[in-house]
This record gives structure tokens, C-alpha cells and sequence, in this order.
């Protein structure tokens, strides 16, 4: 390619599903889930191949953004408002200090097995020669509610054309899919600045961008939601790309991932720390000190500190209004 690749590493969040491993003061992306890395290490380890890696964090989480990796360009952007201003923001910064390049979008929090670069680089070849704005696909396994989907349209040799961009459908949507042969959106994006930038601008986020054109990105925070890229670009967006990966993956945004991802004992427990499972089976156990379980089944049991959690697999989603009425409390 003409143009270097510049890898933005999302770092901002603290992921509330994963409470109460993650906290307000401990993020998410700077814990180690059964690996010798943090997650934020693991990822910025994977993008090495970029011409630049940038992380894009808040400025409480930058001097152990540096401590973990110092390799890096650290950003920080004004307030923390999801991924959608977060993108528009990174995007536009990128492009001034390198100029014509092409942006690789990671967040800090996936699992990844095997080759990320080939596919990388061809996502953002896609991205270059095309103008398209391009994601990752995934092949799905299962008929997840938790992610967004992505329908492949034409294929084009090296990418397909996306026919539609649904986020998060119901399960008998996401069941219909999976049949369909629709991909997961993993969340992986690759894009020209100009092209991501035009496309933002017709959306929610046209104030930011014209506000960072004119160098006042606080105010243009203040005039735009919280909104996930997804929602206000990728959805509306004309032309976009999905190039299929060539590696396996996993979000680890939730508790029950890590059953998909760290190895079970005889019974199908899945298990981080210290435990003790009598009649105990499928559960996915977490803890930094030791844990007994008795005659139950499928459920998370998670503690760390002075915080426990217990919840069935199938509502792990629903941490987050825990996470939602601790903070309305003053706990989190």
C-alpha cells in the first residue's frame, strides 16, 4: 500500500459486564483473564505490524496506558461518550500528525487465535483501494444476541459487499441469520480518514467533526451523544466492505466468554483462581481468592475484593444494571 497503517487501539472503557473483576479505577483492558498479558498488551502486541499503533484512553487511565505500553502514541479524548465520538476523534488526530493513511480500528478486549495480520492488512487494503468503510466479519458459531451482524452481499474477490448492518437482533433474528450465513461484526474496523470523517459527518456526529476541523473538540463533545460507531455510522453508512477473518475470535465482554476461552475441568467449569466444585457443573467460576461451589449449574460466580457476583449464564448481560445502580448508589 501507498499509505501507512495507523492501528488505534480503543482503550477508554471499563467494561461493566466484567464487574467486579473491573472497576471504575480497573478497567477491564488492563486485567489479565488466564493469560501472563493484559488484555490492552495482548492487542497492542497483535497491531505491531502497523506503521504507528495509537491508544485512545481517558486521562485517568493515560500514565497506566504508558506504564503497560510505552511503545505507543497515547491519546486521550475529552470525556468518555462510546466509540462512535471516540472513532471521530482518533480518526481526526491520526490524520493530523501522519496525514494520507489508513486507520485500523481494534478495540482492547478480544480474543484473537492465529493470523490477525493477514487479515488486517487485507481489511485495510480494502479500505484504501475501495474508499469503503470495512469490518471484520466473523463466522458465527452460535446465534448470539450480544453482537451486531452483518450481511454479505456481492462478493468482490478480496471483500464482500455488505447488504445490511443489523446490531444486537433478538434470538429468532439471530438464529435466521446464522442460517443465512450472515458475518458477526467483530468490531474491527479499517478505513481512510477521509472516508470515515464524510461518512460521520451526515450522522448524530456531524457536530464533532466540524467542531474538530475548527480545533474544539471539547465543545464538540458537549454537542453529541453517547453512541457506539455502530449505531451512528456503520448502520447508515453507504458502501461498506466486510472482509471474513482468517483467525478465531472472541469478545471478552462478558462473564460467560470465558467459558468459550479458558479450558474446563471434567465437570464444564471454566475456571480463573482458586476452587473447590462439588456436584458443581458448566459454571464459569472467577476469583483473586478461592471459591466453593455446591450442586449448582450454570451460572457465574465471580468475586473480587470485596464484591461477589452471581448470576445464570443467561443473564449476563444484565450486569450492567447492576453495574448502573451501583453507580446511581455511590458503589461503583
Amino acid at each position: 500500500m501507498d499509505r501507512p497503517i495507523a492501528a488505534v487501539v480503543l482503550a477508554g472503557g471499563t467494561g461493566t459486564r466484567l464487574y467486579p473483576a473491573a472497576r471504575s479505577d480497573r478497567p477491564k483492558q488492563f486485567l489479565s483473564f488466564g493469560d501472563e498479558q493484559s488484555m490492552l498488551e495482548a492487542t497492542v502486541e497483535r497491531a505491531g505490524f502497523a506503521d504507528e499503533v495509537y491508544v485512545l484512553t481517558r486521562p485517568a487511565f493515560r500514565d497506566d496506558v504508558t506504564e503497560l505500553v510505552p511503545s505507543v502514541t497515547v491519546l486521550t479524548e475529552p470525556e468518555p461518550k462510546d466509540t462512535g465520538p471516540a472513532l471521530a476523534y482518533a480518526t481526526h488526530r491520526v490524520r493530523e500528525d501522519l496525514g494520507p493513511c489508513v486507520v485500523l480500528a481494534l478495540p482492547s478486549d478480544h480474543h484473537v487465535e492465529g493470523d490477525f495480520e493477514s487479515t488486517a492488512r487485507r481489511a485495510c487494503r480494502v479500505a484504501t483501494d475501495t474508499g469503503r468503510l470495512v469490518t471484520i466479519g466473523i463466522e458465527p458459531d452460535r446465534p448470539a444476541t450480544g453482537y451486531g451482524y452483518v450481511e454479505p452481499g456481492a462478493d468482490r474477490g478480496a471483500y464482500y459487499e455488505v447488504e445490511s448492518f443489523t446490531e444486537k437482533p433478538d434470538r429468532e433474528r439471530a438464529k435466521r441469520y446464522l442460517e443465512d450465513g450472515y458475518y458477526w461484526n467483530s468490531g474491527t474496523f479499517a478505513w481512510t480518514p477521509e472516508s470515515f470523517l464524510d461518512a460521520a459527518a451526515d450522522t448524530e456526529l456531524g457536530p464533532l467533526v466540524s467542531a474538530l476541523e475548527e480545533d474544539s473538540p471539547e465543545t464538540g463533545y458537549r454537542a453529541v451523544p453517547s453512541v457506539s460507531v455502530d449505531y451512528a455510522v456503520m448502520e447508515s453508512a453507504s458502501g461498506i466492505a466486510v472482509v471474513p477473518a482468517d483467525y478465531e475470535w472472541d469478545d471478552l465482554g462478558t462473564w460467560d466468554a470465558l467459558e468459550r476461552v479458558l479450558d474446563a475441568d471434567a465437570d464444564g467449569n471454566a475456571v480463573l483462581g482458586e476452587y473447590l466444585a462439588l456436584d458443581a457443573s458448566n459454571n464459569v467460576i472467577a476469583s483473586d481468592g478461592h471459591v466453593s461451589a455446591i450442586g449448582v449449574e450454570d451460572l457465574v460466580i465471580a468475586t473480587f475484593d470485596d464484591r461477589t457476583l452471581v448470576v445464570d449464564q443467561s443473564d449476563v448481560q444484565r450486569v450492567r444494571d447492576v453495574v448502573d445502580q451501583l453507580r446511581t448508589d455511590g458503589k461503583f
